[in-house]
């Protein structure tokens, strides 16, 4: 099915809200579960030196890589539009045009590892046996760096198309050849920290190659030709939408870059602790992403197909499917929390530590709900700078926030800040909702 087939006829977007959402979510959990299989076996080695090392290191590529997350959504802003104007070449331009810059700025990250990585892990911070597991890990993954930008693009791709089984599928490989490289150089060869990045970043090339022969159908007729993929409207358009929506992500991985530091400061149990339970709000992120990501393709569907009514359904089954995950992840880690962190770390400091913090596990789900269902309209939307100007504004808040409150509170006032980082994001965002309808 495609934009133009559902002019004229009655759609029911809460159905196909949840028909797009349910895949992307189970595809966007590979994210956090490639962490959390890092997360878990470091978290059975011996000290939580090792541990630390991981989630500072984690935090360092976090920021690297989804400072490049543009190229996944710009993509599928961009792609969903054309798809929903039923222009099947100018999808494949942005296809190609977002692939090669990934390609670019892998290579240029590779080039620029060890700055990157000794700047990166010095700032963060930590006791000197985290930073020598931390750059262990962080010089074996980073080798995926093209794949990885170029997994963003394909990914972009297929939501954009509303090809989510395909996505689905992708993750899952991801995932199982994740934890079976990791495992076996860690637990087979002995290789530590360093052969958890490097089990990471096999998968990341494996699953990139798998994506290209995949969606090669979808991008190999006709064929591209030079000029037109480096026309210079076009590229300039491109770049544009891609600088504004990188210096969204940069100021929103600025936020948890400072969180990190930060927590760094409480000591390595800490930092620690403060780790598991953001892999575990990762969860429900991702989870809430995937209909924030639905909310993009059908959003900039509804608007390449000029559907302004159909606009207006869509963010209504958008908030309201979010808002019914966000509670039952809220649930999930209520009634099960501490069992989760059990299995996560073996040291003992480490789990009461975490334990601690689980009223803020439960709580922010609830709390970012809004921020992320806005973040899919405006991307849908293609309105790249209102997101850039809502994350700056939204990030000076938290840095203030995070600044005094731990002052005050320790730790805990570093994680009340958070909470006031997405309720700003969710304000900022809201006041620009108007705009979006100005599209069609």
């Amino acid at each position: 099915m495609t934009a133009s087939t559902t002019q004229g006829t009655e759609v029911n977007w809460n159905r196909r809200m949840l028909f797009l959402a349910l895949p992307i979510i189970l595809a966007n959990l590979a994210q956090p579960i490639l962490s959390l299989v890092d997360t878990m076996v470091a978290g059975h080695l011996p000290g939580s030196s090792f541990l630390g090392g991981v989630a500072l290191s984690g935090v360092l590529f976090n920021f690297l890589f989804w400072s490049f997350s543009f190229l996944r959504m710009a993509t599928t802003g961009l792609v969903s539009q054309a798809w929903g104007a039923s222009d099947s070449v100018l999808m494949r331009m942005h296809l190609f045009r977002a692939l090669l810059i990934a390609a670019v700025g892998g290579t240029v990250i590779i080039l620029l590892q060890k700055p990157i990585i000794e700047i990166g892990l010095g700032f963060l911070g930590g006791s000197e046996a985290v930073y020598e597991s931390a750059s262990a890990y962080a010089f074996a993954r980073i080798w995926s760096a093209p794949a990885t930008l170029g997994n963003f693009v394909l990914l972009g791709f297929l939501l954009g198309c509303q090809r989510v089984m395909i996505s689905l599928a992708l993750q899952i490989a991801l995932n199982i050849v994740n934890l079976l490289a990791t495992l076996t150089v860690v637990l087979v060869f002995d290789c530590g920290v360093a052969g958890i990045g490097a089990g990471t970043a096999v998968a990341e090339w494996i699953a990139l190659i798998a994506g290209l022969l995949i969606i090669k159908p979808f991008g190999a007729h006709p064929a591209v030709r030079m000029k037109e993929l480096l026309d210079g409207l076009a590229l300039r358009r491109l770049v544009a939408v891609n600088r504004d929506i990188f210096l969204r992500s940069f100021f929103l991985l600025l936020c948890f870059g400072w969180f990190a530091r930060s927590g760094a400061k409480e000591g390595d149990t800490i930092l620690a602790a403060n780790a598991i339970v953001l892999n575990l709000h990762g969860f429900a992120s991702y989870g809430l992403d995937g209909f924030a990501n639905a909310t993009e393709t059908l959003v900039g569907s509804v608007i390449g197909a000029r559907q302004k009514k159909a606009l207006a359904q869509v963010i209504k089954a958008a908030f309201v499917w979010s808002v019914l995950v966000a509670c039952m992840f809220s649930v999930a880690y209520a009634v099960a929390g501490p069992s989760i962190i059990a299995l996560l770390t073996n040291q003992e400091d480490v789990r009461a530590a975490a334990i601690t913090l689980l009223p803020f596990l439960i709580a922010l789900p609830l709390v970012s709900v809004t921020s992320f269902m806005l973040d899919g309209v405006m991307i849908g939307a293609m309105r790249a700078r209102d997101l850039r100007n809502s994350m700056i504004i939204s990030t000076c808040i938290f840095i203030a926030a995070a600044y005094i409150l731990q002052q005050i509170w320790g730790n805990q006032g570093l994680w009340i800040a958070m909470m006031i980082l997405m309720l700003a994001r969710a304000v900022t965002l809201g006041l620009k909702l108007k705009y979006v309808f100005e599209e069609i």
